[in-house]
């Protein structure tokens, strides 16, 4: 590459041509027509430091397994490692303009990162940005390498590194749904089928069955971050390994795991691994999973949190912002409803990964860098979405003090005494009490089917809400 600098520009050379690059840029010529090329949408590289991370340490794990062949002299693998680790502690990350949709299969990111460690690398060891004459983008920092086993592997380390941030997140919902579990208990109310009054549940037993729900979640989770630390780091351009070293993946590999902090290995078949994405492609299943119970666990409290006298009123969500620029005194259940919506755009972000990961071609997947961006739009707006419903609608979650008497008043009540008096005799009395708006007990009491005290025992709140049958030891008597 040929270097001509000027007070504000210096002109790099490629393969198609001689162009003007700012002077004090890390980046160089393949970066700059990585820019103009892809100008497509509002994600750029430097917006995802995970994803510069894994670049990061992927170049930097190549240039100590180079080096220890032989192949790199130990100045340019300590100016290598050097940069690498500067970008590692947060500097030069606005040094990554390109966009993440981009043809090329990423070969503009990757050229971005070989770029920028170069330059600063030569800055190191006494040179000038553009000069590349101790160490060289494609020469020194890129050897051994291709973007189809760089962007992957650099790709999964930058995922796996989201989903375990997005667990610590998940962790805490979990946790909070089971503190409101025990604080809710003894909190009867009334279960729904078909949106209708069913059975009689506890506000706690609905409250364990989502962090149940969530535990699966999180624990399918760690199934894709098992998957996603195999890579294909050491097959090149299409698997084949042509052009490293056939020392260089067991090397490689240790540099790997060591900088990364990741249990990394070497996929068993590289051929395999390079050509076929289905590792992320589980990885966002999962995420659609989570996204799917999230969201129904948040519709679900939209509905108990309904009010008004058609309401189903059993729990208050905080206040957290008026609900109404027109109606005065409106609260509306905002964070559940944003919560909604982050699932929807994950759901449908999953559909992008499916299909980006399908139309892969032969020997290679080009369509990895909008697999990678879907992926972390979808890691981090989960991660977002389950922090604040944790902050701002579980933990000061509250029960209606009125929810008691929508129990007590509850006609389907008349389920757990139908052993006691017969399925027949059960229809007639519901018939009657939604005609007469009387209850089950007045009714029962005043056709003297069952005394007050034994109503009362068939009623009391164990044995409604769990297995078996209630008063049991009534019917037994008088069977």
């Amino acid at each position: 590459m040929e270097t001509k600098l000027t007070e504000e520009t210096r002109v790099e050379s490629d393969l198609i041509g001689a162009r003007e690059i700012p002077a004090s840029a890390l980046y160089g010529v393949q970066t700059l027509r990585g820019i103009e090329n892809f100008p497509i949408s509002k994600f750029h590289l430097n917006e995802y430091p995970l994803f510069i991370n894994g670049l990061a340490i992927t170049k930097m794990a190549a240039a100590m397994a180079n080096y220890e062949l032989g192949l790199l002299t130990k100045e340019q693998k300590d100016a290598i490692v050097l940069a690498c680790q500067e970008i590692l502690n947060g500097e030069h990350h606005e040094q990554f303009p390109v966009d993440m949709i981009q043809g090329g299969a990423g070969t503009s990111t990757n050229m971005n990162a070989n770029e920028v460690i170069a330059n600063r690398a030569n800055e190191l060891l006494g040179g000038r940005k553009g000069d590349y004459d101790f160490v060289h983008p494609n020469d020194h920092v890129n050897f051994g390498q291709s973007t189809s086993d760089v962007i992957q592997t650099a790709g999964k380390i930058a995922v796996v590194k989201q989903l375990k941030k997005l667990q610590v997140e998940l962790k805490k919902l979990y946790n909070s749904y089971l503190d409101k579990a025990e604080e809710f208990k003894n909190v009867i109310k009334t279960g729904r089928t078909h949106l209708q009054e069913a059975l009689p549940i506890t506000l706690g037993q609905e409250f364990y069955a989502y962090a149940s729900a969530l535990n699966r979640d999180i624990k399918r989770i760690d199934t894709a971050i098992d998957a996603l630390l195999e890579v294909n780091l050491g097959g090149t351009a299409i698997g084949t390994g042509l052009n490293a070293n056939e020392k260089y993946c067991k090397k490689v590999i240790l540099h790997l795991s060591k900088f990364s902090g990741e249990d990394v290995r070497i996929a068993k078949n590289l051929i395999d691994a390079t050509r076929n994405l289905d590792a992320f492609g589980y990885a966002s299943s999962m995420l659609k999973l989570l996204a799917i119970d999230l969201s129904k666990t948040a519709s679900d409290l939209r509905l108990m949190a309904s009010s008004g006298p058609n309401g189903f009123n059993e729990i208050i969500l905080p206040n957290v912002q008026p609900g109404s620029s027109i109606m005065p005194g409106k609260f509306n259940p905002v964070i559940p409803e944003v919560v909604n919506q982050v699932c929807f755009y994950v759901m449908g972000l999953d559909v992008t990964v499916t299909k980006a990961i399908e139309a892969g071609q032969l020997e290679l997947n080009v369509f990895e860098p909008l697999i990678l961006m879907s992926l972390f739009e979808e890691i981090t707006t989960l991660r977002r979405a389950a922090r604040t419903f944790n902050n701002l609608a579980i933990t000061d979650l509250k029960v209606n003090p009125n929810l008691k008497y929508h129990i007590d008043n509850s006609v389907f009540l008349i389920t757990a005494l139908t052993p006691h008096i017969g399925y027949d005799t059960a229809c007639s009395i519901v018939n009657e009490a939604m005609k007469e708006n009387k209850t089950i007990k007045e009714i029962v009491l005043e056709k003297g089917l069952l005394s007050n005290s034994l109503i009362d025992e068939i009623l009391n709140n164990r044995d409604i809400t769990s297995s078996g049958i209630a008063g049991e030891s009534i019917l037994k008597g008088t069977k």
